[in-house]
Parts: structure tokens; C-alpha cells; sequence
């Protein structure tokens, strides 16, 4: 029988700019830094624009337009929207809440690394061995194998961003998340740009860009590049695990929600080439200093952040201020993405347990942050950070967003409805060529791609890890996301009345 929640106080964003301000910050995050430019260079270079572009029509923007849709049109977090939707479906949202768990504890301990580095820019502090600094000197890694022993330079900074990250979510949506994205956003375009201008001055550069634009034309006939051109969408756009459901919940009814969608959707990629310029270019002038090939001094993720970039800075001109520039960036987008992902948890523990702002917020971000602090400051912390954020992304991720598309399309249908809504008020209409899309394409699309993931992972141990680290945290922290929510989802609501989304609400945005 459907069920209702007597309405409480959300919250919700001022007017559409800052909501669009904050869905560009939940968006734009470490991925497009440090894994589009790898990403694009691995499918082909110039050629990898192709299925990228198609990519984010055929899969990014849809699947953005459907969070919108079920989190506008049901006014509620994930499971509560999920939950209005269909009593059976609640347990899709709470998925999504205990994916975000995951990411969150672990995205502190890079924004922590990152804050560092900041100040290592300065002094060079990693000398002539970035690699070497990185992973014995300042995180002192432990050798394949768990521990307890904390590393001080990365335990203080964690514990400084929870207190900073507690303080804005117990704010609230406005105050706090809004405010946030308004500061940090334009913040973040500032230094990037300044980045991206100075890394084309340096020597090499040409050679940079040439490398990564030169279209591979051979590529296209790949499926694996096709599949990484959808996974680099879906894990950018910060789709299918409830950020975009939460956030939608907070505008106003009359808010043109599709316009807003190509807009975030288009700025989010717009950044992801900006990224690739930039990387790519200073990628260039470290090959031309040490006389390698560009190819050979290609990183992502980890190794391009601390070690190829600080080698870049170490020999580059003005390199204290491109180091200040690049790690601030991190800072600056990895925060704005961990404020969205905390607030899919605040959010739905308000609803299930209707709590105050502040009380929710220390119910969960208390907890969070001790875990997050135990496990990720020690010397073991970068070894299960990998594990963990390689397998909650690829086997949490893709494989809640399939089971949300597939349920909300065929076993509720309700995909014709959710177009009717965002119509009423939309600039861009959604026809059928969104309903195809939704219901079949995009579906088959992730599939695919885990398909070809579920074989990689057991073909080859990810990084040649440990079968018991593998199964720990990689498909045990996976595993245990689903059936968390599982749980989640049996306890009834406290408001024990039908669970529809209300007709009306006061309108602040137009």
C-alpha cells in the first residue's frame, strides 16, 4: 500500500542559478582532472571525441534528465522518491545511499592528500623522486596488508575537511551546499583557467596537445573504447547514485529542469576538455625535459595528481604557481563533490527518520568521518582507497544505475510520466527519442560495460592486490552496499500515511 511523509522542512536552493551552480560542482570532480585526459588519450585521442559526444546524448544527458525527473517530480531524497514511486523500489535508493557512504569516506582522505600538496608546492617538498616522496615519505604505505598505524600528515588534514564539511552540511541546502557552490565554482573556473594559460606556455605543450588530439581513427572499431567512452560519462556527471534525484528535490516546481540538465551536462564536458588541454599540455613540456616520448610519461588518477604533476612542477617555470593552481583545483572540485555526495545520505536519513538539519547531520557525518579517519590515515589507507574506489564505482555505480533505469522503465513504467512532468515546464522537450533512450538504449549501454568490466576484474586481479584485500574491500565493500540497503528499506516509514509525492509546494524559483 503506498505510503505518505507528513512534509518537514528540506530545505531547498534560493533560485535556479544556484542550483545549476551546485549540480556543476557535484559534476565537475577529481574524475575530470585526472582520468578524462587519460581516458580520452587510451580511446584514440582526437577520434575519442566521437563516441564521447555520443556517449553524453545517448546515456549522460537522458540519465541526468531521469534523476531530475524522479527527484522533481517526487520531492523527496532517493529512497523516499524511489519509495513513492513504488514501495518495491525504496530499496534502489537506499543502494544509493550506502554507495555514497562509501565514496565519501574515502574522497576526504584525497581532499586531504591534495590540501598538502598545496603547501608542498611551495617548497618542492617531494625533491627529485615524486613517486618515492609520495608513497613511503608522506603516506608511508604498508606492504599489501591492513593496519592501524596512523601517518599525522594525512590524519590532521582529514580532520580539519570533516569539521569544515560538517559545518556546511549542518548549514543546509542554501546556507550551506548553495553557498558553497557559488564561492567554489567560479573559484574553481578561475584557477583551472589560469592553469590551463600557463601550462600552454610552456615548452612542450604543442607536443602535449598533439598527442592527445591526434585522432586514432583505428580505435572506433574498438568496443572497449566505446565502453570507456560511457563509463567516463556516467562517472562524471554524477548520475544513478542519487546526487541528481537529491538535488532535484529542492527546486521549485516551476524550475525548467531539461534546460538545466544540457546545461550542467555540456559544462561538465566543457571542463573535461579544458582538463585535457591542461593535463596534457604540461604532460608535453615534462617529455620534452627529460626527453622521453609523451606516451611515456602518461599517468592518470593517483600517479598523475602526486607523482607525474609534481615532476612537472619541479622543472617548470613559475612552478610553485602552477603547483598551487593544480592542487587548489583539486581541492576546490573534489569538495564541491563531496558536499552533493553527503547530502544524498543527510537528505535520506531526514526523510526516513524526519530529523532536524543539524541533528541528521551529526547522525551521519560523526560516524562517516571516524571511519573514514581510521581507515584512510593510516599506511594501509591508499591501498584499500584504490580497491574500494575501483570496485564501488564499476560494480556500485553502473550496476544501480542499470537496475534504476530497468525498474522505473519496465516494471513501474512510469518513464512516459516522468517525461509529461519535465515537459510542463521545460525548454527542451522530451519525446520519445528520451523514452527509447531510457528505456532500452542507455539500459543496454551500461550492460555492456559491465560485461566487459565483471570479465576484466576476474580475468586479472585488479593491480595484482591480494585475493583477501580483493574480497574485503573490493567485492565484499560492493556486496555488502546492496545488502545494506536491503535492510535499509524493510523498516517502515514514521509517518505511516500514503507515500505520494504532494501536489503542490511553495514555489521560490522561476
Amino acid at each position: 500500500m503506498p505510503v505518505t511523509k507528513a512534509p518537514i522542512d528540506r530545505g531547498r536552493f534560493s533560485n535556479k542559478t544556484v542550483f545549476i551552480l551546485a549540480a556543476i560542482g557535484s559534476a565537475v570532480g577529481l574524475g575530470n582532472i585526472w582520468r578524462f585526459p587519460y581516458v580520452a588519450y587510451e580511446g584514440g585521442g582526437g577520434a575519442f571525441i566521437l563516441p564521447y559526444l555520443i556517449a553524453l546524448l545517448v546515456a549522460g544527458i537522458p540519465l541526468l534528465l531521469l534523476d531530475y525527473a524522479i527527484g522533481h517530480s517526487q520531492r523527496g531524497s532517493a529512497p523516499l522518491s524511489f519509495a513513492r514511486l513504488s514501495r518495491r523500489l525504496e530499496f534502489i535508493g537506499w543502494w544509493q545511499v550506502t554507495i555514497c557512504v562509501v565514496i565519501a569516506v574515502y574522497y576526504a582522505a584525497i581532499l586531504a592528500w591534495s590540501t598538502q600538496y598545496v603547501g608542498f608546492s611551495f617548497t618542492q617538498a617531494w625533491g627529485d623522486d615524486p613517486e618515492a616522496f609520495f608513497f613511503t615519505d608522506f603516506l608511508q604505505v604498508a606492504d599489501n596488508e591492513a593496519t592501524l598505524q596512523f601517518v599525522p600528515a594525512v590524519l590532521i588534514p582529514m580532520l580539519i575537511i570533516w569539521a569544515l564539511t560538517i559545518v556546511i552540511m549542518a548549514l543546509g541546502v542554501q546556507k550551506g551546499i548553495g553557498a558553497t557552490a557559488v564561492i567554489f565554482i567560479p573559484v574553481l573556473l578561475i584557477a583551472f583557467g589560469a592553469l590551463v594559460v600557463q601550462a600552454l606556455s610552456l615548452p612542450g605543450a604543442l607536443t602535449g596537445l598533439q598527442t592527445l588530439f591526434e585522432p586514432n581513427w583505428a580505435a572506433l572499431l574498438e568496443p572497449a573504447v566505446w565502453a570507456s567512452a560511457f563509463g567516463q560519462i556516467f562517472f562524471s556527471l554524477s548520475v544513478g547514485f542519487g546526487i541528481m534525484i537529491t538535488y532535484a528535490s529542492y527546486v521549485g516546481r516551476k524550475t525548467d529542469m531539461t534546460g538545466s540538465g544540457f546545461v550542467v551536462g555540456f559544462a561538465n564536458s566543457g571542463f573535461e576538455l579544458l582538463a585535457g588541454i591542461g593535463v596534457f599540455s604540461a604532460l608535453g613540456f615534462l617529455a620534452q625535459s627529460t626527453g622521453l616520448g609523451v606516451a611515456d610519461v602518461v599517468a592518470d588518477g593517483i600517479g598523475l595528481a602526486f607523482v607525474a604533476f609534481p615532476a612537472i612542477i619541479s622543472q617548470a617555470p613559475l612552478g610553485a604557481l602552477l603547483g598551487v593552481l593544480f592542487f587548489t583545483s583539486l581541492v576546490l572540485a573534489g569538495f564541491t563533490s563531496l558536499v552533493s555526495i553527503l547530502e544524498v545520505v543527510i537528505s535520506a536519513v531526514r526523510d526516513k527518520l524526519e530529523l532536524g538539519r543539524i541533528t541528521a547531520t551529526l547522525v551521519v557525518t560523526v560516524p562517516m568521518a571516524t571511519v573514514s579517519i581510521l581507515l584512510f590515515s593510516t599506511t594501509s589507507g591508499v591501498l584499500v582507497l584504490d580497491i574500494a574506489d575501483y570496485f564501488i564505482n564499476r560494480f556500485g555505480i553502473l550496476l544501480v544505475a542499470l537496475v534504476a533505469m530497468l525498474a522505473v522503465a519496465w516494471a513501474v513504467r512510469r518513464v512516459p510520466s516522468l517525461a509529461a512532468h519535465m515537459n510542463r515546464y521545460g525548454s527542451v522537450r522530451l519525446g520519445r527519442w528520451w523514452v527509447a533512450l531510457v528505456m532500452v538504449i542507455t539500459p543496454l549501454a551500461i550492460a555492456f560495460i559491465l560485461v566487459l568490466e565483471v570479465g576484466a576484474a576476474i580475468a586479472t586481479p585488479y593491480e595484482g592486490y591480494p585475493a583477501w584485500m580483493l574480497g574485503v574491500f573490493g567485492w565484499g565493500v560492493a556486496g555488502a552496499a546492496l545488502v545494506a540497503a536491503v535492510l535499509l528499506s524493510i523498516p517502515k516509514w514514521k509517518t505511516a500515511t500514503p507515500l505520494e509525492a504532494p501536489e503542490h509546494d511553495e514555489e521560490v524559483i522561476r
